[in-house]
């Protein structure tokens, strides 16, 4: 990890910098800002707005057979920025973090996997997990690449070059998806195979909420990274902190649902900023902040 220089680091960053140190026990929530430099498209711009059409409802999916061919046609494109993407310097910042006994978890909107492999021990994934798909028949799991494979092979002439990715395995392709043909689960027959993540117009589940509610019960401060935190989901844990008290600081690049509740907000880019953190906090900035 890049070591910044002094004069790198803005009276915010120090700001923060101060701040980690003076709250040790971290909770942290992350968004898909944190993954962008991996190069995993993200669904907002500086205005919280959406770049793109939002995503796939849950009720759509469940209830229209050509919404589901749309949506796994287009994985096939799409999916291969998140299976093919690594841990960026933000990332391996929060594991770093995790290590030095500054963070106690994450909580991540993101379905990406990339804190794990980054090598944080702590986390919960809010939405899921986006290379695991469900039968929502019976509930088996498998694996997605297994699924995508039997998608190529059903589709052998489906023709995805050129196609540019989207967030969260989505891509900007549009054609006539009618002949595109998606397969049952075959363990029960006519299940519908569901990506294992949290659709938007579905819930997340009650023991993950109460998981990141324990986390961030367990915390000092909550840190906001890379999130808008225009969605519900991720908004709540922000304002639970400040309804207990805790203080919010918040790492992200435009606005954000919840920009009247924070102590200190850093308008900086998660990679350049946690790195800049972590450089201050383990003594390669020497005297701004000890």
């Amino acid at each position: 990890m890049q070591q910044p220089s002094p004069a790198m680091m803005s009276a915010d960053t120090r700001a923060l910098a101060a701040f980690v140190a003076a709250h040790p026990r971290l909770a942290v929530l992350t968004g898909a800002g944190i993954s962008t430099a991996s190069g995993i498209p993200d669904y907002r711009d500086a205005r919280g707005d959406w770049k793109r059409p939002p995503p796939m409802q849950h009720q759509q999916f469940m209830t229209s057979h050509s919404a589901r061919q749309r949506y796994w046609a287009r994985a096939l494109v799409g999916f291969r920025a998140l299976s093919e993407a690594r841990p960026n310097e933000a990332h391996r910042a929060l594991a770093r973090l995790e290590a030095m006994g500054l963070v106690e978890g994450v909580i991540t909107q993101n379905v990406d996997g990339l804190h794990q492999s980054a090598g944080s021990r702590r986390v919960i994934d809010l939405h899921g997990r986006a290379d695991l798909v469900r039968c929502m028949g019976c509930g088996a799991r498998r694996m997605r690449h297994a699924l995508h494979d039997e998608l190529e092979r059903g589709n052998p002439h489906w023709a995805t070059t050129g196609t540019r990715a989207g967030p969260d395995g989505d891509a900007d392709l549009e054609r006539d998806f009618s002949g595109f043909r998606v397969p049952n689960c075959e363990r029960c027959g006519d299940g519908i195979w569901k990506p294992d993540v949290v659709f938007f117009g579905d819930s997340v589940p009650k023991a993950t909420v109460a998981a990141a509610h324990g986390l961030l019960e367990a915390s000092d401060a909550l840190l906001v990274v890379g999130s808008s935190l225009m969605v519900y989901s991720g908004f709540r844990f922000a304002r639970a902190a400040s309804r207990a008290g805790k203080p919010i600081v918040c790492l992200n690049l435009g606005r954000t649902r919840a920009d009247d509740l924070y102590a200190l907000k850093v308008e900086a880019p998660a990679d350049e900023g946690l790195a800049t953190l972590v450089a201050a906090l383990s003594g390669g900035v020497p005297a701004a902040v000890r």
